[in-house]
């Protein structure tokens, strides 16, 4: 579970790295799907589920939520960050 942990670290200040040409709705994007690629496996791993699985459901989501929150910024009347 260490290495897999270390796995994904590594993999996503890589990720990180190459962000500096794309725009801010893609790094949101970016980071939201490691974000809960990461959380998903870890909730997989904890409840005896698969850990796989929850890093895809996980993923997906995070990936939506990170597309989707300047939208729900601006419907809330918080403005948009840029």
């Amino acid at each position: 579970m260490k290495r897999l942990v270390r796995l994904a670290l590594v993999l996503v200040l890589v990720a990180m790295v190459g962000c500096a040409n794309m725009t801010p709705r893609q790094q949101r994007a970016l980071s939201g799907g490691a974000i809960g690629a990461a959380s998903g496996a870890a909730i997989g791993a904890i409840v005896g589920g698969s850990p796989l699985i929850g890093a895809v459901v996980g993923g997906a989501a995070g990936t939506a939520a990170g597309v989707l929150w300047e939208d729900v910024q601006r419907s809330l009347g918080g403005g948009a960050s840029k």
